[in-house]
């Protein structure tokens, strides 16, 4: 298997356009193994998987090429010092034309892999989101996390009434008829690049 549209690579790091519908790292049983980190070892050996996508999700993915770079990198993820933006599709228009969801998720036990928002056992978790654009029945938000919990962008934006189209997880019957894929798409991504010290950034346009 071929790996996705590469965005960037040199010898410290490469970055990948993902598509949605492949996982970022191999799931449980042989019909899962087939996955971005998978394919991007075909063709760039010893590359090694620094954050994820879901599933899913598209865009803007980032490899670090050796050990020393995954763990920069690695860092980088964990300081909160790298800046990821997103677009979504979703369904319903926000009155306002920006806002910060502050919303503590944790893992619905009852609905796995689902996630829910929890204030007395959930993790903090933070998104700004801002109306890119308006139509009829839907709108188009640029999505800036805070925070990097799992689900967080499409709990977060369920949460305040507009889940993301396509969603099969969250998003209601009307939500899942107005799209084909998930509407969510990962735009932006600046680093620190491991070799320079530079800051970097990639993007991707969403394919919706």
């Amino acid at each position: 298997m071929q790996p996705p549209p590469v965005i960037f690579s040199d010898e410290r790091i490469v970055v990948f356009d993902k598509p949605t519908g492949l996982l970022s790292v191999p799931g449980i049983g042989p019909e899962k193994a087939d996955c971005l980190v998978a394919r991007a070892q075909g063709v760039f050996p010893g590359c090694r998987i620094v954050h994820r996508l879901d599933r899913d999700t598209s865009g803007v993915i980032v490899l670090g090429r050796d050990a020393q770079a995954h763990r920069d990198l690695s860092i980088q993820f964990q300081e909160r010092e790298v800046g990821k933006a997103y677009e979504a599709l979703v369904l319903g228009v926000p009155e306002a034309d920006s806002g910060l969801i502050d919303a503590a998720i944790r893992k619905d036990l009852d609905r796995p892999p689902r996630q829910c928002i929890d204030p007395v056992q959930g993790r903090p978790s933070q998104t700004r989101w801002s109306v890119l654009e308006r139509s009829a029945g839907s709108a188009r938000l640029e999505l800036r996390p805070l925070t990097g919990r799992s689900h967080q962008l499409r709990v977060h934006l369920l949460s305040i009434g507009h889940p993301i189209l396509g969603d099969d997880l969250y998003a209601p019957r009307e939500g899942l008829e107005l799209a084909d894929r998930l509407c969510l798409h990962a735009t932006e991504l600046s680093v620190r690049h491991p070799g320079t010290g530079e800051r970097v950034c990639f993007a991707s346009r969403p394919p919706f």
